[in-house]
């Protein structure tokens, strides 16, 4: 008979659950949250376990490899659906997560999550760390502005180089605040030197991958945007049709439908967040800043016209997930299309 082993990572001490094909459960236990220690616990059970689930999540890529290298049929369950599935349980506890997750196995009532290899991993652990250097910048940026304001002082439109030599003639005569903006503004230049070494790393990456070469053939997609796009795809094979794309990343619009019911909502927002972000800045700089004129911004400035800038660009993001799967599938440049007679004169 078989078995299905639903586990509950946690940072320290994993849930895990064992039930046979009819339902009730084997065995229960705490196990350590290592690869070794589940793979050890799964080993001595003495029975046939034809499954192991655990919901995606921080420590589930780590545990998985431990335990496919072990040899076991392991899959990681889409969290929406696993939290969809358990939400009926009055008492959620670590102890009924695992048994949930273990039934669901055992039933089928779960969508696989793709586990991104090493390097794809590798690639988002640069932008998400650029990413939050980038993002500490402007909440001390925008601090020093704030602070400022309260005393009548403002900075107004400045460039980056010339923004500590603004506040700094704010500040002058102020003992008080220039304590306060000093450091602020050390730190300011400490985060900007480290944001320059990651994203000089993350160029370097991208000058070595011909795939996101070849993405950045496309307007509005740069660096950033190529190498987001890649490690939150990872494999392209894994999507039978390019079109689905835009929908993993939740860029196609919700509904709602039961009875007379009918509505239909904005966009899911499902998937990789940072891959539907920078879509959407791709979509935004073809619409607003390229200039050369290809069949796609043609199309884009249509709907716009149609439906507004708004939807367009989430329409141009989504249009865009297509196109850059289907030129990292075929191999092929983007198609700027042909020339109108105006633009040529």
């Amino acid at each position: 008979m078989d078995h299905y082993v639903g586990i509950d990572v946690s940072l320290e001490r994993s849930s895990v659950c064992v039930v046979d094909t009819t339902g009730p459960i084997v065995r229960e236990a705490k196990v350590a949250s290592e690869p070794e220690a589940l793979v050890a616990f799964v080993a001595g059970l003495g029975v046939a376990v034809a499954r192991v689930g655990l919901e995606a999540g921080p420590l589930s890529q780590w545990v998985h490899d431990g335990l496919a290298a072990a040899g076991h049929e392991v899959v990681l369950l889409e969290t929406r659906h696993v939290k969809a599935a358990l939400s009926a349980m009055t008492v959620k506890t670590d102890r009924k997560d695992a048994r949930g997750i273990a039934q669901l196995l055992r039933m089928g009532w779960y969508r696989p999550v793709h586990r991104k290899s090493v390097p794809a991993q590798e690639v988002r652990a640069l932008l998400v760390g650029r990413k939050l250097l980038q993002g500490k910048l402007l909440d001390i940026e925008g601090a020093i502005r704030g602070i400022l304001r309260g005393f009548g002082l403002k900075v107004g439109v400045t460039t980056k180089p010339r923004y500590p030599a603004r506040v700094r003639e704010l500040v002058a005569g102020h003992p008080v605040l220039e304590q306060i903006a000093e450091p602020m503004l050390r730190a300011r230049e400490a985060l900007r030197v480290e944001l320059a070494v990651l994203h000089r790393h993350l160029l370097a990456l991208v000058r070595n991958d011909a795939t996101c070469r070849l993405l950045m053939t496309a307007p509005g997609v740069g660096a950033v945007v190529a190498a987001t796009f890649t490690s939150a795809v990872d494999d392209p094979g894994r999507f039978a049709k390019s079109k689905s794309v835009g929908a993993h990343f939740g860029l196609t619009p919700r509904r709602y439908q039961s009875g007379e019911t009918d509505v239909t909502g904005g966009i899911s927002r499902v998937g990789d967040a940072m891959a539907r972000t920078v879509l959407y800045e791709a979509a935004q700089s073809l619409l607003t800043r390229t200039v050369r004129f290809s069949a796609l911004k043609r199309w884009a400035m249509e709907v716009a016209k149609r439906r507004g800038m708004q939807r367009a660009k989430v329409a141009v993001a989504r249009k865009l997930a297509t196109i850059l799967h289907r030129m990292w599938v075929d191999g092929t440049e983007f198609h700027w299309g042909k020339e109108p007679a105006s633009a040529a004169a």
